[in-house]
């Protein structure tokens, strides 16, 4: 047991300091006004799809397009891997890549598809250390609205979100906490997770 929460101590103090190295670099020319007009067009393309009346296929490959074009998922993906992403081969970070894309459109279509009939609309940005924060408010057919903030950075000239906080619900964490559980469940083969990953 002291083993192996040694290991699992060291693990998420190593991914945290991934993530804290990455955030550390100077968010270049990104403006405030950049960071939320680039939400305000995730935002209008996401209330499009939830509103499209799509099947959940298409609802799941339309967010799929969406997290591929205006996020940064091989920062996200390599978050989310943690310190196996050290050990991790060039071809197993493209195929956790591809497979996590999918898996985090589906994931958080899902949760979209809660905003049916509703919206997300787009109300502040601040900055925050080396990023920033762009304040919006899911409003839903009968019920209260609630709090989703998109973190965004710039990154090789371009403007990247890199997580989501929905209603206090980081992804960045949460994602990196669901991959290293299912690390864990098959016992540290990083090509064994994938399959699962897949389905």
């Amino acid at each position: 047991m002291p083993t192996d929460l040694t290991r699992r101590s060291f693990a998420a103090l190593a991914a945290s300091a991934l993530v804290a190295a990455t955030l550390a670099r100077p968010a270049a020319a990104l403006t405030v006004d950049q960071a939320k007009a680039l939400v305000d067009t995730v935002t209008g393309e996401i209330n499009k799809v939830i509103n499209s009346g799509a099947s959940s296929e298409a609802m799941y490959a339309a967010f799929q397009d969406i997290f591929t074009r205006y996020a940064d998922v091989n920062y996200i993906a390599l978050s989310a891997l943690g310190p196996a992403g050290r050990t991790a081969t060039p071809a197993q970070k493209a195929a956790f890549t591809k497979a996590f894309s999918r898996y985090l459109a589906v994931k958080y279509g899902k949760r979209f598809r809660e905003f049916v009939g509703g919206q997300i609309e787009v109300t502040g940005a601040k900055p925050v250390k080396t990023f920033f924060e762009v304040q919006s408010v899911a409003k839903l057919q009968g019920q209260a609205p609630f709090d989703v903030r998109f973190q965004v950075f710039e990154k090789d000239g371009k403007q990247r979100f890199f997580n989501i906080v929905i209603e206090g619900v980081n992804m960045l964490s949460s994602e990196r906490a669901e991959i290293g559980a299912l690390l864990d469940k098959n016992g540290g083969n990083i090509d064994a997770m994938i399959a699962q990953l897949k389905g």
